[in-house]
Formats: structure tokens, C-alpha cells, sequence
């Protein structure tokens, strides 16, 4: 099923995210979901405070990449309670979207090397490390289960020029191709 994607605005992607057990309710199928969602929306990463949940899950699918970074072909992932433990390398400029922010693209400088510990969906316990854009990917999306959106780690200058736009997104006053949840859209306007 697809699920409905939470706007800019939503005060669920500023929580911290709470790490799940394996009793959580119905977790294959919010995988699925996720991962149906994902791709409809031609995402390369879910997290979800994006489908309104505050739990730590993430999916990613960086194939789309393979062409610029071979190591991305058929690079799937679900990561459960994930928490980075080390960043490093020396800063690097990347152009970010986000499915949360449609129509906005910023370049981001973040770390090209991670080390992360999780569970995947079958709860075996990980500690990898991640270069390129596969560690992008999940900085992005690990973002968001830390209430951090992309848009928060460009300049003050670039935060001043989307400032309307970011207020139109949050209000519902753009069109996309999927649904959303926005957060200060007038009832009665789909």
C-alpha cells in the first residue's frame, strides 16, 4: 500500500525518533509499505517520520545511482534502530531532495564516510561502514529520524530565499504526484 507522504511543516519530522522492538505492530507489512511508497514516489530512501511514524526505520534502494557509483547497483536496505557512530573524510557537496520537500533541491555538505549500527528486518545486529552515496542516503534519511531536514543544512541566505517557498509546501499550495499529509492545509482543499 502506498502511504501518504508528510509535508514540510509536519511536526512529526522534528521529533527524535524512538528505537522499536520486535513485537512492533505489523512491521513486515510497514516494510512493504514503505518500500512500495519509496518507489512510487521515485525515492532512493524512506525513513518513517516521512509516512507519519516517529520510530527509527529506514528503507533505501540506491540503484538509481549505479550508473555514477557502481557500488549502489542493487544497494537495498532496511535499517532498524539505526544510530551513526562515527562521521569522517573531509566535507563534500552533494544536491539533495527530499520527498517531504517536493519541487526544492539544495546542495548539502555532509561527511563521505559513516559508521552505523542496526537490525535489519530480520533483527540481526549490523555495525558497517558506508562511503559515497550510500552513506548520503542514509545521512539523509537518518536526518530525519533525528528531526533534521535537509533544508536545515544549507546557508542562512538559502533559508531565507525558500522560506516562501517551504510555507506554500506546508500549506498544501503545490502540486505533486502522490499524497500528502500537509500540516497547514485549509480543509476542504485537496
Amino acid at each position: 500500500m502506498i502511504l501518504p507522504i508528510t509535508a514540510y511543516g509536519h511536526p512529526i519530522l522534528r521529533k527524535v525518533a524512538k528505537d522499536i522492538d520486535k513485537d512492533y505492530p505489523n512491521l513486515e507489512q510497514l516494510i512493504a509499505d514503505m518500500y512500495e511508497t519509496m518507489h512510487a514516489t521515485s525515492g532512493v530512501g524512506l525513513a518513517a517520520p516521512q509516512v507519519n511514524l516517529s520510530i527509527r526505520l529506514l528503507v533505501m534502494d540506491a540503484t538509481p545511482y549505479a550508473e555514477e557509483d557502481p557500488q549502489a547497483r542493487g544497494f537495498k536496505k532496511v535499517l532498524i534502530n539505526p544510530h551513526i557512530i562515527e562521521e569522517t573524510g573531509d566535507d563534500w557537496v552533494f544536491n539533495e531532495g527530499c520527498l517531504s520537500i517536493p519541487d526544492i533541491r539544495e546542495d548539502v555538505s555532509r561527511k563521505p564516510n559513516i559508521r552505523i549500527q542496526y537490525y535489519n528486518e530480520n533483527w540481526e545486529f549490523f555495525d558497517e561502514h558506508y562511503t559515497s552515496v550510500m552513506a548520503r542516503i542514509i545521512l539523509h534519511e537518518y536526518d530525519h529520524l533525528e528531526g533534521v531536514l535537509f533544508v536545515d543544512r544549507v546557508s542562512n541566505i538559502r533559508k531565507v530565499l525558500l522560506k516562501r517557498k517551504l510555507q506554500d509546501i506546508s500549506k498544501g499550495n503545490i502540486e505533486v504526484g502522490y499524497k500528502m499529509i500537509f500540516p497547514l492545509q485549509k480543509k476542504g482543499r485537496k
